[in-house]
């Protein structure tokens, strides 16, 4: 489907990759000062992936923003190898580290990317993927295109891709700083919130299985969980 061209200019597009700077230095502070911030626990969005994951029977699981790596450990535990990336090094070294001690290192392997970047995948090399909040982080549009045809293009035939994004029912959504885009800083977090025409968009091509919204933490944040698959 071809779209007709915004003849609107994106905001500051030269902020764009101090922006991206900006929040990689944060979360790496965010990680020194509160190893296991996110807890031990997985989210729940991750324990249904894996059960999506396994009715599919997917063995490999790749996550982007994995961070210190609750969910991954999960994936790793119920039995699926796994390819944990962050941009964050230090995330994945506490990752690693609490895979060492409860005996999933075999499992786990962890890789240091930017999602602005291609994944260093072959093509059609995993069975699925993970994202938890993710492709909500402070990434344009056209990053986020970019990196769900990426997605599309490491899963195998079959393959299913479930991820999270907060969305612009949320609370914080227009509060705080904008960046344009639907980006917007509240608390030193840059957050792109996405409306249901972005995830319709996502998903041409794909076999949408569900949209489910779902409230987390205290705010509490308003989310959508997304299920996609590439048709065999």
């Amino acid at each position: 489907m071809t779209r007709t061209p915004d003849p609107t200019p994106a905001p500051a597009p030269h902020r764009e990759p101090a922006l991206a700077e900006a929040q990689r230095t944060h979360w790496q502070q965010t990680y020194r000062s509160h190893p296991e911030m996110y807890g031990e626990q997985p989210s729940a969005p991750a324990r249904y992936a894996a059960r999506a994951f396994a009715a599919a029977g997917a063995r490999e699981v790749l996550e982007l923003g994995a961070g210190h790596g609750r969910d991954a450990l999960h994936f790793a535990r119920t039995g699926f190898s796994v390819l944990a990336t962050d941009f964050s090094p230090t995330g994945l070294e506490q990752l690693r580290t609490t895979a060492a001690a409860q005996g999933l290192a075999e499992r786990v392997r962890t890789t240091v990317h930017d999602v602005r970047d291609p994944l260093p995948l072959p093509d059609a090399s995993v069975d699925a993927v993970f994202a938890h909040m993710l492709l909500c982080m402070a990434l344009t549009t056209p990053e986020v295109e970019a990196l769900v045809a990426e997605v599309r293009r490491v899963l195998r035939p079959g393959g299913t891709f479930v991820y999270t994004v907060r969305h612009t029912g949320d609370a914080h959504y227009g509060a705080g700083t904008g960046h344009g885009d639907d980006i917007w800083e509240h608390g030193g977090f840059a957050v792109h919130f996405f409306p249901r025409e972005l995830v319709d968009r996502l998903a041409e091509g794909w076999h949408l299985a569900e949209v489910h919204a779902f409230e987390e933490g205290d705010l509490p944040r308003r989310l959508w969980r997304i299920t996609q698959e590439i048709p065999r």
